[in-house]
């Protein structure tokens, strides 16, 4: 569980694990949602791809700026977030975790 000041700009992370190739060229996507619900197509924002850290194989990290001026804006709260990876064939819709702002 990720907690974050509401005043505060910072990446929510995710690490994606790949079995086959390098998703890194795949357009990402992060969504940050009500616990219990599924997202929805207006839900998805804009993530990118970190390509500077060193994860272990196959493992790679997705992120998204959120806060006040970031990417995503949340109010004070508690949400369920998910990262979409669009590949060909595959959409892979996976859940992270849960971020309390306060």
């Amino acid at each position: 569980m990720i907690n974050q000041l509401a005043a505060s700009l910072m990446y929510v992370t995710a690490v994606v694990t790949c079995l086959k190739g390098d998703p890194t060229t795949d357009t990402v996507q992060m969504a940050f949602i009500a616990p219990g619900t599924d997202p929805q197509p207006t839900d998805w924002k804009t993530a990118t791809w970190d390509t500077t850290v060193t994860l272990g194989a196959n493992q790679y990290m997705a992120q998204c700026l959120v806060g006040p001026g970031g990417t995503v804006q949340l109010a004070v709260g508690s949400y369920q977030y998910f990262v979409k990876v669009t590949d060909n064939p595959e959409i892979p819709i996976l859940p992270v975790g849960m971020i309390t702002i306060y």
